[in-house]
């Protein structure tokens, strides 16, 4: 004979149960759910605080380049240059005119470089090389063909684009890259390729951002650019000096000769005036010597 008093009792008590139990389950996935959220947002405030947003810039005469005795030796002497540079992290480089040329660009006919003038022409000119291709310096975007990295340097392709579609860039991998914009064919242009990217497809896929964009969003040293200021007055910033005499003619030289400054003991119009080795045995220490020894002293977080 059923108990259909304790049948009702047992089901009423197992149903129990099991809305509890399915309560639990409800509560566990909210709490999974907050918790991957908040995973999320951490990750993504990580992410922010690895960008950089200050930059560093060097300002240098290109008269350093007549300390040369040949164009082999100048060219040398613009690769130290540019080493210097990457290994601590430069984000321009300023080259400037002590001599009164009024130089300011690095476009039009070049004729060549002799003995003396057209320096700072020149030394911008190698050092614009080097940052762009040349393996010496190891830059983050002097990339192997199978190297994995959110970003690429590339070079528009001159191929034509279907409407819609944007165009094609080589960025030094085994396929090419489909952008998100239609540019003009030769450009050199920075890409954040997306993910996940399908591996059967025929080209990856990537944006076009800034050159700027790597640094600031994700802290990555991408490279320095290079600018030609006539004059000393030109380079915006304030000034830290490497030495006495960085240049072939030294700061004097160049404050005479520049028509926006009226002083002549050039050490006032520096924040900070240094001499990085002060029982030297040389009797002047040269531009390249100086830009390590100072990046060393300061440290690779700390630049003056």
């Amino acid at each position: 004979k059923v108990d259909w008093r304790r049948w009702r009792q047992e089901s009423k008590e197992e149903k129990k149960k099991w809305k509890e139990l399915k309560l639990l389950k409800k509560l566990e996935k909210q709490r999974m759910r907050e918790l991957e959220e908040q995973q999320a947002q951490t990750q993504e405030e990580q992410k922010e605080d690895r960008g950089r947003r200050h930059t560093l810039s060097v300002a240098l005469p290109g008269s350093i380049l007549n300390n040369a005795q040949s164009l082999e030796l100048r060219t040398y002497l613009a690769g130290q240059i540019g080493r210097a540079c990457a290994i601590f992290c430069v984000d321009e480089i300023v080259v400037f005119d002590e001599t009164g040329e009024d130089v300011r660009t690095v476009e039009g006919d070049f004729e060549g470089i002799g003995r003396k003038g057209k320096a700072c022409v020149q030394l911008a000119r190698i050092l614009q090389y080097l940052e762009w291709e040349h393996q010496h310096l190891q830059l983050p975007h002097h990339m192997r063909m199978d190297e994995e990295s959110e970003y690429r340097e590339g070079i528009v392709l001159d191929r034509p684009a279907k409407p819609g579609k944007g165009s094609l860039v080589n960025c030094g991998m085994r396929k090419e890259v489909r952008i998100d914009k239609q540019l003009n064919p030769g450009l050199r242009v920075t890409v954040r390729l997306e993910k996940p990217q399908n591996p059967e497809a025929k080209v990856r896929k990537g944006t076009v951002v800034s050159s700027q964009h790597p640094r600031e969003a994700s802290g990555l040293y991408w490279g320095y650019s290079v600018r030609l200021a006539s004059c000393l007055s030109e380079y915006p910033q304030r000034f830290s000096e490497l030495g006495h005499t960085p240049g072939h003619s030294g700061l004097e030289a160049g404050v005479d000769v520049d028509p926006n400054l009226k002083v002549t003991d050039p050490s006032v119009l520096f924040d900070f005036y240094a001499n990085t080795c002060p029982s030297q045995g040389s009797r002047t220490i040269r531009t390249e010597v100086g830009l390590m020894a100072l990046g060393v002293l300061a440290g690779p977080k700390h630049s003056v």
